[in-house]
């Protein structure tokens, strides 16, 4: 299992407001996308989401996105090593993606980029 880097999630209020300030910190342009009723809105190492208090309530247990090469053996790694597996291996916009729960409570989403 190889990881590639780490998105920090961010929820905000507005995200139109939002976007001008993190495009300029980050030096790049958004990417935006919609799941379950969330905006979303990838900049950088910034993952931006905006929606229903309810669904925002469970994206905020999410410690942070890690990218990896391969989910499928991600899955395989975190199981051996203790960690239950909440959710996937799925398809989403960004990748294939599962979330994880790790033996010291901590609340990870892994993501890849394959089809």
């Amino acid at each position: 299992m190889e990881i590639l880097g780490a998105t920090l999630r961010v929820c905000v209020d507005d995200l139109e407001t939002a976007i001008p300030f993190y495009e300029r910190l980050a030096g790049g342009r958004a990417q935006r996308f919609e799941r379950g009723g969330v905006q979303v809105a990838a900049i950088g190492c910034f993952l931006l989401m905006s929606g229903p208090p309810a669904e925002l309530e469970v994206l905020r247990k999410v410690a942070a996105t890690i990218a990896v090469t391969d989910v499928e053996e991600t899955h395989k790694v975190l199981t051996e090593l203790g960690a239950h597996i909440v959710a996937g291996p799925i398809a989403s916009p960004a990748g294939r993606n599962l979330i994880a729960l790790h033996p010291d409570g901590s609340v990870y989403e892994y993501v890849d980029r394959q089809a």
